[in-house]
């Protein structure tokens, strides 16, 4: 069994070094321009537009992959950037908690993007790529099966060509054979020559037959596909950057809200810091008040007291609009006034002391809603064009807010004494903090 195997392989081996062989020799027989070629130049056009479509595939895949390699790229760049602020992120800061889910969110955003740009667009592509190397290689094989055809078509031909003069060859040598055979033996001697001549024709025929088949097999066959593959191509270039751009349109919408939610917690964290720093200052500002106002009372009383830190003034919605001078000028008469600020305060003979006071250093005249004095202890700047500045030391007629639903929580309404004294105007008069301030 060995032997024989050995054999087969020996013999396809034979048929096609024989082939090769074949094939070599027609080619060059059709360079030398002694044999015809077969030609379809609208078929070298199909194969044309074949090679230059597969080279156009290969590189958009080869670009896309590396698309996608800057992406992870872009990914493990953002995630370690996204991770160092997280970490350094401290937890009393503000946001911390959103900054922690926005850094999830940014990795998982990255994640999906090159994930969807896999699964819609490279492997779409790559199944469109599948199926160059089958089609290449029956081209490849279309061509051989073609010089098959054209040297068994030439062999064919020099048979039919020759048979003529075989025949006249054979003739001549019956007759000689005629003169010196038997007569019995002279009809066996042509036929056989005959018979030989018959054989190596009908043998070139029936191998021209089966090389034209085959060629012509692959040839219809290839002619079918390479048209359509060819129109395919826009279809798989439109789904491809189609796709790509839906998915890049979507990713950097959904960015751009992280992006954003990114602004307004830094923003937010410097406000922060601001308030902070404001804070500070006036808590140091304040210390300094409060020391010679302990000075003072040390020598007045031999218990020392405590200074305390005022802190940031109460926040407070948008600055309202300032009432008009008519609207502020609601009474003149001095009497009617404390009969106003004694219903306002729940304590009247306090209410009356504490005007009493005023009146006197006030030249005998008090504003409109009048409720009591404060002294200013730490200065204010004002950031509304509704807030009343405060210096250390200033005087401040607090009044009554014409409407006791704008009083925000913490902010009282006032003008100051000098200003009053002065000009008995309160178009001036504005909000102020409490904590910033004393009674007096």
């Amino acid at each position: 069994m060995a032997e024989i195997g050995k054999g087969v392989t020996a013999g396809k081996l034979a048929i096609s070094v024989q082939k090769r062989l074949t094939r070599a020799q027609e080619k060059v027989m059709q360079k030398l321009g002694k044999a015809d070629e077969t030609r379809d130049v609208a078929f070298e056009e199909m194969v044309a537009n074949f090679n230059k479509q597969m080279t156009e595939g290969g590189k958009l895949q080869k670009d896309l992959k590396a698309y996608l390699v800057a992406v992870k790229t872009m990914h493990d760049a953002s995630r370690r950037l996204q991770d160092c602020l997280a970490d350094m992120y401290e937890p009393e800061w503000f946001g911390k908690e959103e900054m922690d889910a926005l850094t999830e969110d940014t990795d998982t955003l990255w994640l999906d993007y090159h994930q969807n740009i896999t699964d819609k667009s490279l492997t779409s592509l790559d199944s469109y790529l599948t199926q160059f190397p089958d089609i290449k290689a029956r081209i490849a094989k279309r061509d051989r099966k073609m010089v098959d055809f054209d040297s068994a078509r030439h062999h064919f031909s020099s048979l039919q060509k020759g048979k003529k003069k075989d025949e006249a060859k054979i003739a001549k040598q019956a007759a000689l054979l005629e003169m010196a055979a038997p007569s019995w033996a002279q009809g066996l001697i042509s036929a056989h020559q005959v018979a030989q001549t018959n054989l190596s024709f009908n043998q070139a025929e029936e191998e021209l037959g089966r090389a034209q088949k085959i060629f012509e097999e692959l040839n219809v066959e290839l002619q079918d596909e390479l048209p359509s593959l060819w129109d395919n191509r826009v279809g798989v270039y439109v789904n491809t950057f189609q796709g790509l751009a839906g998915h890049q349109e979507k990713f950097h919408g959904e960015m751009s809200k992280l992006s954003q939610n990114l602004n307004d917690i830094m923003t937010k964290l410097e406000e922060q810091r601001e308030q902070k720093k404001d804070a500070t200052a006036a808590a140091k500002t304040g210390e300094g008040a409060k020391s010679e106002e302990t000075n003072h009372s040390e020598s007045a009383s031999s218990a020392p007291k405590a200074v305390q830190r005022p802190g940031p003034p109460p926040s407070r919605p948008p600055p309202r609009p300032v009432p008009s001078p008519d609207q502020r000028e609601q009474r003149e008469d001095p009497v009617e006034d404390e009969a106003s600020v004694a219903d306002v305060n729940t304590d009247s003979s306090t209410t009356t002391t504490q005007q009493s006071e005023v009146t006197n250093g006030s030249g005998g005249d008090l504003p409109p809603g009048f409720l009591y004095k404060v002294k200013a202890v730490h200065e204010y700047a004002a950031t509304d064009g509704d807030e009343l500045e405060l210096k250390i030391g200033d005087d401040v007629l607090v009044l009554a807010f014409d409407n006791p639903d704008e009083q925000d929580d913490g902010w009282l309404l006032g003008v100051q004494e000098s200003h009053w004294v002065q000009k008995k105007d309160i178009s001036v008069k504005g909000v102020f903090p409490e904590n910033f301030t004393q009674k007096v």
